[in-house]
């Protein structure tokens, strides 16, 4: 008997879905409609940390895109403490795969942290251990 996922788990999977089509659409300001008014967003990689909405659209609107952003989700994995999303980003000149983990209050988004990846070659060395994508 398969079992059905809690209404919390559709929620967080629903408003993660929802936060990754409205980024498609580059209106960061509707994508931040959908923080919580605590909201915080991590890089690790960089060591930076942004608190808040006004800070999350300002930082988006000047970031010096060659083109359109486009978003492409290959996985959302849901729960009902969070989510996790893998997403390939692109502006038509850089592309990255991120890993974004997102907490939720209230119906919102209040926390994000997002892992980013540069590409590199795959090493040959350990061509025995791996397969190829």
């Amino acid at each position: 008997m398969e079992q059905s996922e809690s209404t919390q788990v559709v929620q967080n999977r629903q408003l993660v879905e929802q936060f990754w089509a409205t980024m498609n659409s580059n209106d960061f300001r509707a994508a931040a409609e959908l923080f919580h008014d605590d909201y915080v967003l991590e890089w690790p990689q960089s060591g930076e940390r942004i608190r808040g909405r006004e800070n999350f659209v300002a930082i988006n609107d000047n970031y010096p895109a060659a083109g359109r952003w486009h978003f492409t989700v290959h996985r959302l994995i849901a729960d009902e403490s969070g989510t996790a999303s893998e997403v390939t980003v692109t502006d038509g000149a850089i592309t990255a795969r991120v890993v974004t983990f997102s907490e939720f209050r209230d119906g919102k988004i209040v926390y994000q942290v997002e892992y980013w990846s540069d590409p590199f070659e795959a090493a040959a060395w350990r061509a025995e251990w791996v397969e190829r994508m």
